[in-house]
């Protein structure tokens, strides 16, 4: 992310005032895969594309150079920031003491399991103890666990609920969604498995994700996507108004970057002996800025610069302030 400040002088000491932040999109006509696409988005510019609303998809839609996207390869389609998250398969229990070395990775899949398809997020163990993903909404039985210390004891809950609501109840009743540590703890979920049914245990996954870390829900589906597993990467149909859909990874597409940047405006309090005009004090002022931020945990490859105004300068008094000065002298 670039950070452009624009300071605002009534004397020393710095401010902030007001914060807007602003997101430049980039069409990128090469081909490249998604991580390719990825890795030169966040080189060049910030990440790939994130889409807020409807505004941003029109602003979009009137970027477009349709005629740079004809190519039979991926016609009319370019990569942005939404994808699936496949890998990010955790326990309801998010207690690390609770898990030994390699106990949060311990996984009894069935053979092809998980498959990724669309919407199936949790987890249910089949009656030979091997594991599948599912769909959350359906309603099993499930299997809660009761921790005390080192010891860990598994229940059946025999209500039929969806995933949230077992979590709900395993945590309202007991610890938790049982999680699954070892082949010896999985034998004794086993062993509770009512004849030929399938149970609920705490194993799920996030679904999309953004990029840039985004949290925004705003999606834009073309009618029937997302569609089957195994496509977890997300492209924008400029020929279908930016609509989307999901594709495999690894197929060659143009793609939109983003360049994110964020507009501080700050002021300078109090008196102050300081020759804002002179370059190198600026500079010491920047660098004062760029340690503050460093302090604070924000991430070190943030780009900072001053904003010039029309007339050359960066800094200006705050006339008004000085007037209110002024009269509170008197």
């Amino acid at each position: 992310m670039d950070i452009v400040l624009l300071l605002i002088v009534a004397a020393s000491g710095l401010c902030a005032v007001s914060s807007t932040a602003g997101r430049q999109y980039h069409f990128i006509y090469d081909l490249k895969n998604m991580t390719e696409a990825q890795s030169y988005c966040r080189e060049h510019y910030t990440d790939l594309a994130t889409i807020d609303n409807m505004d941003d998809v029109n602003t979009l839609n009137n970027m477009t150079d349709l005629s740079q996207m004809v190519d039979s390869a991926y016609s009319y389609r370019a990569w942005i920031g939404l994808y699936d998250d496949v890998d990010s398969w955790r326990w309801s229990l998010s207690d690390r003491s609770f898990y030994g070395l390699g106990e949060t990775e311990f996984r009894q899949w069935y053979p092809g399991q998980p498959d990724n398809a669309y919407d199936q997020l949790c987890t249910c163990i089949k009656s030979k103890g091997l594991w599948i993903d599912y769909f959350c909404k359906y309603k099993l039985k499930s299997v809660c666990m009761d921790v005390r210390g080192p010891n860990v004891t598994f229940v059946l809950n025999n209500n039929l609920m969806t995933w949230t609501q077992a979590q709900d109840y395993c945590r309202e009743h007991h610890t938790d969604l049982a999680s699954v540590r070892n082949k010896a703890e999985n034998k004794k979920v086993k062993e509770l498995l009512p004849s030929g049914q399938d149970i609920w245990i705490g194993l799920f996954r996030d679904s999309w994700k953004w990029s840039d870390g985004s949290n925004s829900s705003f999606r834009y589906w073309l009618p029937g996507e997302p569609t089957v597993k195994n496509k977890p990467c997300v492209a924008a149909n400029f020929n279908n108004s930016g609509k989307w859909e999901n594709w495999n990874c690894d197929l060659k597409r143009a793609f939109i970057c983003q360049l994110t940047k964020q507009v501080i405006k700050l002021s300078v309090l109090k008196d102050s002996s300081l020759d804002l005009n002179d370059p190198a004090v600026v500079e010491q002022v920047l660098k004062q800025i760029k340690q503050r931020l460093k302090d604070q945990g924000v991430n070190e490859d943030i780009k900072l610069s001053w904003r010039k105004q029309s007339d050359g300068k960066i800094f200006h008094k705050d006339e008004k302030e000085t007037e209110k000065r002024k009269k509170r002298e008197l």
